[in-house]
């Protein structure tokens, strides 16, 4: 175990104790805490609905379904992110396509989207890498161009702004995670946000087996027993238990995110005026959540100084390897893929410690011993 993970969710006692009391209530799952938590996070972002679900996996999933994808499509998305992104996709009988990444923001390069586009392509999955928001105008220029629909994959942007609007009400669907790494918990939970009412019935229906007891959209009315299954869903339901204690993380959301940007300014000091180590870039008029703090070592050898760090008890990670250079991708059809820019920074990229309750002396431990190592 590290002594200093590269990550750490913060539960304070008054989030055990919302959970405490929803375990004493009548619900447990699919009971108030669900609405009140989704009502607070479509708030928060700016829009006009939300869905919870139960992962973030389920979020990209069902956000997929929504969007009508299906066998014969193409999505295009980066490769530089968890491989849900583009799993998703498969999900749905659809193909992955990956466009290469921005050399400074870590982000899907629009340019290449331009060429990646065929008369199959029918979404793109914008993944705002690290917190770090994409350019989504020129995004949303090429989707209106080309009639695509746009999910953004905000597992590491909630709290993030782009030209002073929140991620989550800009395009046609966002995607959110509160797995315990990311900037707010709920054990697993994920959640989509959207401003189109009949996106937000299919996410609805989608996520409870496809079953419905909406009085509007029966089909026959035979009593207040009746329920009918309209579509083939999943059971992709949050329990009210974890929904609490994400409304109780809700409340701190804001306090987190700026526990992160003062560490992320410490860093940056730190680090600036080291040759050897390139730190991360925030593309104009947007605001990081700061979820990863990742930093390139291109004139060392990242193995080296990652196992060095490991050694002492820093508990780096690497975000992320490519997705098509995973065993799976290999073997079905994308073995020949390549995005330089995508495998150059993967190959030099370490994720260094940064979530809130990081102290002081913890921050100073990573940075000296990161310089140290970098000086041997």
């Amino acid at each position: 175990m590290m002594n200093i993970p590269y990550a750490r969710q913060c539960i304070e006692e008054d989030d055990i104790q919302a959970v405490v009391e929803v375990l004493k209530s009548d619900y447990l799952t699919t009971g108030p805490k669900i609405v009140e938590f989704e009502n607070i996070v479509a708030w928060y972002v700016g829009a006009k609905y939300a869905v919870a679900v139960s992962n973030g996996t389920a979020a990209l999933h069902a956000a997929c379904f929504a969007a009508d994808i299906k066998e014969g499509d193409e999505v295009i998305t980066s490769p530089i992110t968890f491989a849900a992104s583009a799993n998703c996709v498969l999900y749905c009988g659809a193909k992955p396509v990956f466009a290469d990444i921005d050399r400074k923001t870590y982000n899907i390069d629009p340019t290449d989207i331009r060429r990646k586009i065929t008369p199959r392509t029918k979404a793109i999955i914008a993944v705002h890498f690290a917190g770090q928001p994409c350019d989504m105008d020129e995004i949303h220029k090429i989707a209106k161009e080309y009639h695509l629909v746009v999910i953004e994959d905000g597992a590491h942007a909630l709290g993030s702004k782009y030209k002073e609007k929140q991620i989550g009400s800009l395009s046609d669907m966002t995607t959110f995670s509160f797995h315990p790494v990311k900037l707010i918990t709920t054990g697993e939970g994920g959640m989509i946000t959207t401003n189109d009412e009949k996106l937000y019935q299919k996410l609805i229906l989608f996520r409870t087996h496809g079953i419905t007891r909406d009085l509007s959209l029966l089909e026959k009315k035979e009593g207040a027993w009746y329920y009918e299954q309209q579509i083939l869903g999943y059971n992709y339901r949050l329990t009210d238990i974890q929904c609490a204690l994400g409304i109780s993380q809700m409340k701190k959301i804001d306090g987190f995110i700026s526990k992160r940007r003062k560490l992320v300014q410490k860093y940056n000091e730190a680090f600036s005026d080291c040759e050897d180590i390139v730190i991360p870039y925030q593309l104009a008029e947007t605001e990081s959540a700061w979820h990863l703090y990742v930093v390139q070592f291109p004139h060392h050898n990242r193995t080296r100084v990652f196992e060095k760090l490991r050694e002492k008890g820093i508990g780096v990670n690497v975000h992320y390897i490519p997705v098509y250079k995973h065993p799976y991708y290999r073997a079905h059809g994308y073995k020949n893929v390549r995005c330089k820019c995508a495998e150059m920074i993967y190959e030099n990229m370490i994720s260094l410690p940064l979530y809130p309750a990081l102290s002081n002396d913890e921050q100073e431990r990573v940075i000296l011993y990161l310089l140290d190592i970098l000086k041997r």
